[in-house]
């Protein structure tokens, strides 16, 4: 059984995105060669609309990218997505399907027969698969800033029990923290 494991760039006060929707404050460069190690072995991503969005910048062929970058754009385009919309919208990237509606029951089963593991990205879909007690590990990038409101990583009212599986600190400041969740409390 392969596992679901939300990846998330967060600032220090929780937030994917600021009150304007930008995520400039992350230090992207700092992380991006252990993003790409930790992507390397996933299977599928699963997509909110809006996060899908941002990442179809990956699809152009790899050498438009700086060298640094190839790789990574190497593995999302080879990979699997299926993006979570309600708002009509195609595939505009390859190994990409569109799925109306969150089944949590679809997502068990596809844990259950996958050989690698699953990525849920896009804060709004991850709430759905924490609180459908989907997903099995969080791992998270601490950027230094605070930017004091926004989108949330994780969904108020939610609760979950986590264990700290993992730690790393890189230079300029973001801290890797990787966790296995252990479930809601009652």
């Amino acid at each position: 059984m392969s596992k679901l494991i939300y990846i998330t760039n967060t600032s220090l006060d929780g937030y994917v995105e600021d009150e304007t929707g930008a995520f400039d404050w992350g230090n992207p460069d700092d992380v991006f060669v252990p993003i790409t190690e930790l992507v390397r072995p996933i299977g599928t991503y699963l997509y909110g609309r809006r996060l899908y969005e941002t990442m179809a910048y990956w699809a152009a062929p790899s050498e438009n990218y700086p060298p640094e970058h190839r790789d990574f754009a190497w593995i999302w385009q080879k990979t699997e997505k299926i993006v979570f919309s309600r708002t009509p919208t195609d595939a505009t990237t390859g190994n990409t399907r569109i799925e109306r509606d969150f089944d949590p029951e679809a997502i068990r089963k596809l844990k259950r027969e996958s050989e690698h593991d699953i990525t849920v990205g896009g804060a709004e879909l991850a709430a759905l698969a924490l609180e459908a007690d989907l997903v099995d590990e969080c791992h998270l990038f601490l950027n230094p800033a605070i930017v004091g409101g926004g989108k949330p990583a994780f969904r108020d009212a939610l609760r979950r029990n986590l264990e700290l599986l993992e730690s790393r600190a890189f230079g300029a400041g973001v801290i890797y923290a990787r966790y296995r969740v252990r479930g809601g409390t009652p």
